[in-house]
């Protein structure tokens, strides 16, 4: 009965209330006041950034398609995100929905068949139906931004130009401006940034961030781009960072062409020259898989940038997050203060691995219990006053012990007698001591002397020899089957052990097994 509570408990911790813990543990942070004292807040707008969800696929692991281990890795996966997705980030009833890019593990890899199949995974997950009001919930604008697992970098643009159109017909194109409140949300290309200006897709996002630049009197801005602006080598990523910093990597492809097959951050010039033009108030990105706030030093002064977290568990963070952001909707002027104008707060999700690590750990104390634990159970009251019983001995022991020895010793007299061999020997007055009677052998009691004849000792030498030779020749016949017998017992006592386990294994599964498959399922569908 204990087990199984223990059990009921940690299931529902790990597969529902583990899930609610980010709603009531993090909050919409609160706007500060402008200049004419009042708050933001009144008429914030409330915005929630995902980023690299990152479906897991063939490239993934390297399983094949269709095995029980990628499905199972897959269902898992999914699982936990939607979960996180319905429980932990509707709840907070957004405005908004921003998404940061690699909604793919292997996009530009996939087929078209596997991509519909992820894109549909995808659908599945952050779908906002069946939770809470479907007319209030359904009609939050989710707003999407590309990121190298789903369109790849400028080195394969050229190579597969239709993979950008594959995304594009889905999610839209890559450079556009939001405006949410009274800011302005300018979501970039970074794939392509730091390709080949003669690249068709680098130029059409450099033109766009300089007609964005040309614009007079602008709004805030804040800066949405998938791949993180650059930062020296080892740079601090802050308190929520937990995992060692990825410095600066770039792959280019052939010799003598500017073509990025892979990259870590934006290089140097390019983000230098972004910051110039866009002039954000704050920078949003993802890419890196875990969190990182760091600020850029600008002409215009310091900008903040957060890296947010993936919002999988299968992407090498054991502590994934989503971020919330407060919009202010007042109207600002170049006078206000630009710092009071979008707050953000990062939010972690429930810790999976630990979670699964736990119930492994719960799986091996119980067998361990169950192979221990008395037949009969453990009577507790018994073994409290046998408890008792035995400190009560130890302490009148050490107490009265070796007074009572001594008095013993005290309260007799002893004699010196000699025996035949001129031996000396005390013996205590009164006592008497009889031997087994034998040939030749003389009794003494009380003050006589014992004496033993030399042939009368000799003899009994002898039939004691002889009788433990009878005994050691009679024990070696009747050990044998006395230790089969006891090896039999041993072995049909771990068998019924087993057995008994078994059986309570049995009846925890009964039990938990179903109350698992029904906590796991009512998400999912």
């Amino acid at each position: 009965m204990f087990l199984c509570c223990v059990w009921l408990a940690s299931l529902i911790y790990g597969e529902m209330v583990a899930f609610w813990m980010p709603y009531w543990k993090c909050s919409w942070p609160p706007l500060q006041q402008n200049l004419t004292g009042v708050p933001h807040l009144e008429k914030g707008f409330k915005v929630a950034v995902i980023t690299d969800p990152q479906f897991t696929d063939r490239t993934s692991h390297g399983f094949s398609p269709g095995s029980f281990v990628l499905s199972t890795i897959e269902f898992f996966t999914d699982i936990y995100m939607r979960r996180s997705f319905r429980t932990s980030v509707l709840s907070f009833e957004p405005d908004e929905i921003l998404f940061l890019g690699d909604y793919f593990d292997g996009g530009p890899y996939l087929s078209d068949k596997e991509w519909k199949e992820s894109l549909d995974r995808f659908r599945h997950v952050f779908d906002q139906s069946q939770r809470g009001s479907k007319s209030r919930l359904t009609d939050i604008p989710v707003h999407y931004l590309s990121g190298n697992h789903d369109i790849g970098y400028s080195g394969f643009h050229s190579q597969r130009p239709q993979v950008v159109e594959r995304y594009n017909k889905v999610f839209g194109e890559s450079n556009y401006r939001l405006k949410i409140g009274n800011v302005d949300f300018i979501a970039v290309n970074a794939q392509t940034l730091d390709g080949s200006v003669e690249g068709k897709l680098t130029s059409a996002s450099w033109v766009f961030i300089q007609n964005v630049s040309a614009e007079t009197n602008p709004q805030p801005r804040v800066l949405l781009t998938h791949i993180p602006l650059y930062r020296p080598n080892n740079t601090p990523c802050g308190a929520h960072r937990s995992s060692p910093i990825i410095n600066q990597r770039i792959s280019n492809g052939r010799p003598g062409f500017q073509e990025i097959l892979y990259q870590n951050y934006l290089s140097e010039e390019t983000s230098t020259r972004i910051l110039e033009l866009i002039k954000p108030i704050l920078v949003l990105s993802g890419h890196d898989h875990d969190q990182c706030t760091l600020s850029h030093p600008t002409p215009n002064g310091p900008v903040i940038e957060h890296t947010v977290g993936t919002f999988s568990w299968q992407q090498g963070n054991l502590y994934p997050s989503f971020m919330l952001l407060s919009v202010s909707g007042l109207s600002s002027s170049p006078t206000t203060n630009q710092e009071g104008i979008v707050s953000s707060h990062l939010c972690f999700l429930p810790m999976q691995t630990h979670i699964y690590l736990w119930y492994a750990s719960l799986f091996v104390i119980t067998l361990v219990l169950l192979l221990s634990w008395p037949t009969n159970g453990v009577d507790v009251l018994y073994h409290f006053r046998k408890l008792t019983e035995f400190a009560g001995t130890v302490v009148g022991t050490k107490s009265k012990g070796g007074m009572k020895e001594k008095d013993e010793d005290a309260n007799y007299e002893y004699e010196m007698v000699w025996d035949a061999e001129g031996a000396m020997h005390l013996i205590r007055k009164g006592y008497s001591k009889v031997s087994s009677g034998g040939p030749g052998e003389v009794r003494s009691t009380g003050r006589g002397t014992a004496v033993v004849r030399p042939a009368a000792k000799k003899q009994t030498s002898e039939e004691s020899d002889t009788s433990c030779l009878v005994i050691d020749s009679d024990t070696n016949f009747d050990q044998i089957p006395r230790a089969q017998r006891m090896v039999k017992g041993k072995t049909r006592y771990i068998v019924r052990r087993l057995i008994r386990t078994l059986g309570h294994i049995a009846v925890l599964a009964a039990f938990n097994v179903p109350l698992y498959i029904m906590l796991l399922f009512k998400d999912w569908t």
